[in-house]
């Protein structure tokens, strides 16, 4: 039996799996895909919003805030990819500007630290490429840009690291209290050191089916994403439905990652926020995203109208864009909560079952300012969280071989000849950094786990020059036929089988006529 069971191996359930790892519990995260990362945390804008948008006294506002500051000074902690660009709500009329007056209010009233308003000479000073229609913006400078991917991939390894198991493959099919009693925990909106007065002393735990077996632990932590609902459902909670909502990006060439220098949004309207354009981390563009509401959980599906969508609003703020520039399309799925904040409480039906569902934007940024509320919710819940005497604190990130400078890559070349070799053309990603990253704790399993956590097949061919040997490699570490290497999940195998070779074919030399030069 487990102390600790976490479903969802999204950006949440492994920032909650390493900030419980600091403690002295036994702890597995259950992730129904083959690898973590495989839901709303890897098809997101990839920005780390600074506070001013939720409204006051929400949880989304309070974790975000937090969340925002713990990323700042996790990343250099955990090596993962974060640049702090800040971002301006652009303003196109006087409409506008009272928006963004409006958000600046709210960002004061949330704490959110670096909130300017600036009028349209400063703007378009530090952008000049914004439309000439802009009459001012909000400039929030703690906001910032972060590789959603390496972010969670850097949780789980450190969770990894200590101690914490990860079991992928292992979709959860039923839950059942092992101890039935009702306990009537307090809802959300009750402060959390009330819970300690409804705690009991009474043992209870839960058994949890899943693809992969049953487990068993004292404590649940739901952090299933779009499917948090569902997962609730199974204790007979009740109390939110996730409402998907689809968002359709571009991604442009990196030919293009100049044309503006922070995350730009749009001042909202009674049409909704517009869509945004900023850079990545790595260099590329980014517009987006649509939103759409669907009954399908799983639609990555991009469409025209969703791509034209994206052009005229994206091309308000940007006049310059050219779309012709695009390497990649893709689409993310919300999981928008009917209550409109995040559902972050212990169970009001099943003691020691912790939920954190509801989490759509901003969650990525909220991340480890949830694991941190989780913990406490499941230490007055029962828990003991003792401190571990040792804790593996810090990370080293892959070394990105493309960012270093000759004399640095010569110096590794000299250490591991592997370096000397260039699979990904494109992103100049090299064989050494593959094997690592599926070498590390939790590491790739799939084409796409390699892909997210070095970026062969993230260029202009997509892939097109270096899957066939991302696949050698992941077939040869892993010690696995080429034919049981998928691309995501089960069922997505690339290769479909080998052919026989030559000596070992039926002769065809008789089934078609034969035809002289």
């Amino acid at each position: 039996m487990y102390d600790v069971i976490i479903i969802g191996g999204g950006v949440v359930g492994c920032a909650i799996a390493r900030e419980l790892s600091q403690y002295r519990l036994s702890i597995a995260l259950l992730e129904k895909h083959s690898e973590v990362c495989e839901g709303s945390s890897k098809a997101n804008s990839a920005i780390v919003h600074g506070g001013f948008d939720a409204k006051p006294n929400t949880l989304k506002s309070r974790l975000n805030v937090r969340g925002n500051e713990l990323i700042r000074r996790l990343a250099p902690q955990l090596q993962f990819h974060f640049k702090q660009i800040g971002s301006l709500v652009v303003a196109f009329s006087d409409e506008d500007m009272e928006a963004i007056k409006m958000l600046y209010e709210r960002g004061i009233a949330n704490s959110v630290p670096e909130l300017e308003l600036w009028n349209w000479e400063k703007t378009l000073a530090e952008e000049p490429n914004l439309s000439p229609e802009t009459r001012g913006a909000l400039f929030c400078g703690t906001a910032g840009i972060v590789c959603p991917f390496g972010m969670t991939y850097a949780f789980i390894e450190n969770a990894v690291e200590n101690g914490v198991e990860l079991i992928c493959d292992a979709e959860v099919t039923g839950i059942q209290k092992i101890d039935e009693d009702i306990w009537h925990a307090p809802t959300q909106d009750t402060a959390v050191q009330t819970v300690t007065a409804q705690t009991s002393a009474q043992e209870h735990a839960f058994s949890v089916t899943t693809s992969q077996g049953v487990f068993t632990a004292r404590y649940v932590i739901n952090a299933a994403g779009l499917y948090a609902d569902k997962i609730a459902a199974m204790i007979g909670d009740y109390d939110y439905t996730i409402n998907p909502r689809k968002g359709e990006y571009r991604v442009l060439d990196k030919v293009c990652g100049d044309l503006v220098h922070h995350v730009i949004f749009q001042a909202p309207t009674k049409m909704g926020k517009g869509v945004l354009v900023t850079p990545t981390y790595d260099n590329n563009l980014l517009a987006g995203p649509t939103a759409q509401d669907v009954d399908d959980r799983e639609d990555t599906s991009t469409t025209l109208a969703g791509l034209n969508k994206i052009d005229s609003s994206a091309k308000k703020s940007v006049p310059a864009l050219d779309f012709r520039k695009t390497v990649r399309t893709f689409t993310g799925v919300r999981a928008r909560p009917s209550t409109g904040d995040f559902m972050i409480y212990a169970s009001k039906h099943a003691k020691g079952f912790i939920h954190a569902g509801g989490i759509e934007s901003p969650g990525l940024s909220s991340a480890p300012a949830i694991a941190e509320y989780v913990a406490e919710l499941l230490q007055y819940a029962g828990a003991e969280l003792i401190k571990k005497p040792q804790v593996v604190s810090a990370r080293k990130g892959i070394s990105q071989f493309s960012a270093l400078s000759n004399e640095e890559r010569a110096t590794l070349i000299a250490e591991n000849p592997l370096y000397g070799r260039i699979i990904c053309r494109c992103e100049t990603v090299t064989e050494a950094e593959i094997v690592e990253a599926i070498r590390r704790p939790a590491g790739a399993r799939t084409v796409d786990g390699v892909k997210r956590r070095v970026r062969p097949g993230t260029g202009r061919c997509q892939g097109g020059f270096c899957t066939p040997r991302v696949l050698e490699i992941l077939s040869r570490e892993l010690q696995l036929p080429m034919e049981n290497i998928a691309k995501s999940d089960r069922g997505t195998e690339i290769v479909l089988g080998r052919l026989k070779n030559a000596g070992e074919r039926k002769s065809c030399s008789g089934d078609f006529p034969k035809h002289s030069r």
